[in-house]
């Protein structure tokens, strides 16, 4: 069984993280704070906006990932996979920009959750019934 939808939002997603991990190496470069984060705010939010996406990305693809495997409709997983890839991008946008963003950041977080509540309640329900 061929994989086609989990693939497309993996790499959206890897593409984000990559992105969000270059405006780290490009701000660590331009203060030359080569470890930690010196106590400066601006590379602080930066990480914090990586790594949110880094601690959050990965599991939504495993979940769609499972979701594919177990053969649910494509209209579904590409809904998952858009929920969860608008999430990330809205979280990003908000938390990284200065001032926050607050609407964006917290529907980006709704949307992230909400996939992840959809995934995992649809995997039980699979496994069980």
């Amino acid at each position: 069984m061929p994989l086609t939808v989990t693939p497309l939002y993996a790499g959206a997603l890897a593409l984000l993280l990559v992105f969000l991990s270059f405006r780290v190496i490009f701000y660590r470069w331009s203060s030359k704070i080569s470890l930690g984060d010196d106590d400066d705010k601006a590379l602080r939010k930066r990480i914090r906006t990586q790594a949110n996406c880094a601690e959050y990305a990965p599991f939504g693809i495993l979940l769609l990932l499972l979701a594919e495997l177990q053969g649910a409709p494509i209209w579904a997983l590409h809904l998952l996979g858009l929920t969860l890839l608008a999430g990330r991008l809205l979280h990003a946008v908000g938390f990284g920009s200065t001032p926050q963003i607050l609407p964006l950041r917290q529907a980006g977080m709704v949307l992230t959750f909400t996939m992840l509540l959809l995934s995992g309640l649809g995997l039980i329900g699979h496994a069980l019934f």
